[in-house]
């Protein structure tokens, strides 16, 4: 990812200078652990690249970048807690190392961290930002209820699927740009269609998610292996699974879907039927779809060609990441 790596040092050198030096330590020291192990970070880089490419201050938009990126960690914080994940970037999860209390806390504080880093802007861009900053929060926390409400819920259609990444890790993407480009003084079309096409590319990286789930190594994903077949998730290959399989494999699947248990028998009779039903080349054709939605939207941004192409190069890194 060459064509990040500007956006990826301001990002890194904006963490360590605001690095937590609060106390107790024993709030901020797992704010810092979580923050430090680094991960993609692409949600900030997204800020910065909206902001470049409406020739904005890219000083300027480094706080709301991090903003983002301290709000996206704290979801990962309580998401972790609520899936009782042990890793998280090949790394032990807060809630594993400090507790479950720890976790709450510290993903809250986190939380409010980052809206502090959108004071300094003016004031109608400030109230700007933070609608769509916290309008965005809003849907993500429905996005992971929806998420939970599925784990138990018999019937999950394929819209429901679509809406619930579409809240949960679409609009983060999306409003991502959205505030990048506000930041820079761009247009309500332009600002709108950078949404658009961070939103389709949200929803290609959450297939792609999970896809890799299953088909993709611990070390890509940086997770435990199939955690979502474990943890009863609805995901696209679940419902690629019922409807391409078997009347005889969707009613194992049903069966293997009723009961929540780290049973490896689980896991291998799944991912079989997956495989019989080919719902990895599904789930890789549905993430080209959404690709080419995003690169629509992005056609219409008002700029010149040369300033599209690190997007472009950004949604072909998300294609790659199953090599």
């Amino acid at each position: 990812m060459q064509f990040l790596d500007q956006y990826q040092e301001m990002v890194a050198g904006g963490i360590e200078k605001y690095v937590f030096r609060d106390k107790p330590q024993e709030l901020y020291a797992p704010m810092n652990y979580i923050i430090s192990r680094g991960g993609k970070r692409l949600r900030p880089m997204m800020v910065l690249m909206a902001c470049e490419m409406f020739d904005g201050d890219l000083k300027k938009a480094l706080k709301p970048a991090l903003a983002v990126e301290f709000f996206h960690n704290f979801t990962l914080i309580h998401d972790d807690i609520m899936d009782d994940a042990p890793l998280r970037r090949n790394q032990p999860t807060i809630h594993t190392l400090h507790g479950i209390n720890v976790g709450i806390l510290s993903g809250d504080a986190l939380m409010f961290k980052a809206l502090k880093f959108f004071e300094d802007l003016e004031p109608d861009l400030y109230k700007a930002c933070m609608r769509v900053f916290v309008h965005t929060g809003l849907l993500v926390c429905e996005g992971q209820q929806y998420d939970i409400n599925y784990e138990t819920q018999a019937e999950v259609t394929f819209n429901d699927y679509i809406r619930m990444i579409t809240y949960k890790t679409g609009v983060l993407s999306a409003s991502s740009f959205e505030i990048g480009a506000l930041i820079a003084g761009a247009d309500f079309q332009d600002a709108k269609a950078i949404f658009s096409f961070g939103k389709h590319l949200g929803i290609a990286f959450q297939i792609m998610d999970d896809y890799l789930d299953v088909f993709g190594s611990q070390e890509q994903v940086g997770k435990k292996h199939a955690g979502d077949i474990y943890e009863n998730k609805k995901t696209v290959l679940y419902l690629l699974a019922l409807e391409h399989g078997t009347d005889e494999e969707r009613k194992e699947l049903e069966f293997w879907y009723s009961k929540k248990s780290d049973n490896m028998d689980k896991v291998y009779s799944v991912e079989k039927i997956f495989r019989r039903a080919r719902v990895d080349e599904k789930a890789l054709q549905l993430v080209q779809q959404h690709n080419d939605l995003a690169q629509q939207y992005l056609d219409k941004i008002n700029v010149p060609e040369e300033k599209k192409k690190p997007f472009v190069e950004l949604a072909n890194y998300l294609l790659r990441r199953e090599r």
